[in-house]
């Protein structure tokens, strides 16, 4: 009886883990993740952060191809056509969920058409303005904008950027018609706030902390819904009478739908692991975000959430879709 007892909890252990043939030899030759923005910015490096550690666990190459333009969307396009096999990933940011609201036209579906790894990181934008602005506080700009319709504006890295739906969000939820001002990119937009051409921009830390440190700009409030680490003294826009406000943008992995769930167990599991790891959490904090990794179903729900949110912004602002 123990004996016929052992051998089917054997029979039910090794039903449950039976994989396809060629998934149990999983990966057996280079993976490639893509992702959609110029080489050495922070999408490009959170994939080699992340893509070297996996490497690792896997016992195969990752290497990082970059497909810049379109929002990250000729990226994303690429992998939704490719093989679903493991071998091909998307490191996708928060601009795919905006770019799945902004476009009319896409060559894939923003959710439908993907499997879920994990999430990697999430980051806060900053709000920040001149350090000699007359507006010291985020609660003396809220009153000029509120006391005089688009007499405020913002400058951010360009229309339809997670930057310019998180202050569209923002002049709806604070009830402050601000005027947008679009930039090609962040560096250009930091520019016009030194010049003086517009009194404050929605920059990712990265983009703005080496002049927030030499004293040129000021911080004046952060958009998730708890205080940056790499400012404590800086309140979020929720402290300081948003309430509810809440924008962040992220880092995951996906592969093309159809990948079978094993392999993305797999992925998933070497993701969680290098996210333990303090040397990659401590790199993550330094391109201002946060590390957390998810399970796929987590990651699909907050992309699908996403969006739904965006598309919503965009349609309420008249933002014209691209």
């Amino acid at each position: 009886m123990q004996r016929r007892h052992f051998m089917g909890t054997s029979a039910a252990l090794l039903g449950s883990t039976v994989l396809p043939a060629w998934s149990q030899t999983y990966p057996d030759r280079t993976i490639k993740i893509y992702q959609g923005f110029a080489p050495g910015g922070n999408a490009d490096a959170i994939a080699r952060l992340i893509g070297g550690e996996i490497s690792k666990g896997l016992g195969q190459a990752v290497v990082v191809d970059a497909q810049a333009g379109a929002g990250g969307t000729i990226a994303a396009g690429t992998v939704a056509r490719a093989k679903p096999d493991g071998y091909t990933l998307l490191l996708a940011t928060g601009g795919h969920a905006v770019a799945g609201a902004l476009y009319n036209t896409l060559a894939y579906k923003t959710v439908a058409d993907f499997e879920f790894v994990s999430t990697i990181t999430y980051f806060p934008f900053l709000l920040v303005t001149n350090a000699d602005s007359k507006y010291g506080t985020f609660g003396q700009l809220l009153t000029a904008a509120r006391s005089a319709p688009r007499a405020v504006a913002y400058g951010t890295a360009g229309i339809g950027s997670t930057h310019h739906l998180a202050g569209e969000l923002l002049s709806k939820m604070a009830k402050a018609d601000m005027l947008h001002v679009p930039y090609r990119g962040d560096a250009a937009s930091l520019t016009a706030l030194l010049a003086g051409d517009v009194p404050f921009i929605i920059a990712p830390p990265t983009a703005v902390m080496s002049n927030i440190k030499a004293g040129r700009i000021r911080a004046i409030a952060t958009t998730g819904p708890q205080r940056w680490p790499g400012l404590p003294d800086v309140p979020t826009v929720a402290e300081q009478g948003v309430t509810g406000y809440d924008v962040r943008s992220w880092a995951g992995l996906m592969a093309p739908v159809g990948t079978p769930r094993a392999v993305v167990e797999r992925l998933n599991a070497e993701t969680l692991k290098a996210l333990q790891l303090p040397a990659v959490r401590t790199r993550l904090e330094d391109m201002g975000g946060e590390a957390r990794g998810s399970t796929p179903e987590e990651m699909k729900t907050l992309v699908a959430s996403e969006l739904q949110r965006w598309t919503q912004v965009v349609a309420e602002a008249n933002i014209a879709k691209q």
